[in-house]
């Protein structure tokens, strides 16, 4: 009970608008930089590589989970569709007040679709990072 929650609290927290964000490159360019991110992120956890996984997510999240263990054990728990996606596709790219969000679109592990929102934080050196993800079941691309 108490991981679930604090699973929660961190999915949330990483949504919250924190501050001015600057928002992110427009069109196709912006969009291709966030999603080389996500798949980047994506391509670690496929290969075991934590500390990699863990470099992609913003200061603030590194700061709440401590270490790429900690990390990658709350991934492995709660967000099975990206951490051992058996597809994906990217959606939309939206401009938010607290930052862009990229629509991802993944066929999880046991074959079910999912939407996965991506919100991203520009750190301070101009770099994107990742600053939450939601999970959403998702009727799918193919009707």
């Amino acid at each position: 009970m108490r991981f679930i929650f604090f699973v929660c609290v961190c999915v949330l927290v990483g949504l919250l608008p924190a501050g001015n964000h600057a928002h992110a490159q427009s069109g196709k360019d912006g969009a291709t930089a966030l999603q080389k991110i996500i798949t980047n992120q994506m391509k670690a956890f496929a290969n075991g590589d934590y500390a990699k996984a863990f470099s992609f997510a913003t200061r603030d999240l590194q700061r709440r989970f401590q270490t790429p263990d900690v990390f990658m054990e709350m991934v492995k728990q709660g967000y099975q569709p990206v951490y051992q996606p058996k597809n994906v596709s990217f959606g939309a790219l939206k401009e938010t007040k607290g930052g862009p969000i990229q629509e991802v679109y993944v066929v999880g592990p046991k074959g079910h679709d999912w939407l996965a929102l991506y919100s991203f934080e520009q750190q301070l050196d101009g770099s994107w990072r990742i600053s939450g993800c939601v999970l959403k079941k998702s009727p799918g691309l193919s009707a």
